[in-house]
């Protein structure tokens, strides 16, 4: 996973209903843009990386016993 930029940004919260200027956007990628450099080095190791909707469901399962 890379940095997202601001122009990857306002698609994103458009579909997530909530629309951003380009202002916004680019003030939420130089707050989370940090974030994804520290994790730059271990992208694509993490089982959360493969399927991040996989992660809710395994969350919310009912376990059996």
């Amino acid at each position: 996973m890379t940095r997202p930029t601001p122009k990857e940004i306002k698609p994103i919260a458009l579909v997530a209903g909530v629309p951003v200027d380009d202002e916004i956007a680019t003030r939420i990628s130089n707050a989370i843009g940090p974030a994804f450099e520290g994790f730059a080095a271990i992208a694509g190791t993490l089982p959360f990386d493969l399927e991040p909707a996989g992660y809710v469901l395994v969350q919310t399962q009912k376990v059996s016993k």
